[in-house]
């Protein structure tokens, strides 16, 4: 099953404002370790290797990226 990069999710806007709330209060550290334990619990349940090696590649691919820093994962 390929990568899903869709719109995929119930209430996108409601877990968007959920999201942003769960930093609230939290020091840059504190909310860094947050979404690191996110992506790690979802990486968790995705569980496909090739699914979430995909995924790091199209995260990496963010115009926004220096050119030199897109793809090299």
């Amino acid at each position: 099953m390929p990568l899903n990069t869709k719109p995929n999710i119930d209430g996108p806007d409601e877990f968007y404002a959920e999201l942003i709330q769960s930093h609230d209060g939290l020091s840059d550290d504190d909310s860094a370790a947050l979404n690191a334990r996110l992506v790690l619990l979802l990486a968790n349940h995705i569980g496909d290797r090739a699914i979430l090696s995909e995924a790091i590649k199209a995260a990496r691919q963010d115009p926004r990226l220096p050119a030199t820093d897109r793809g090299a994962a």
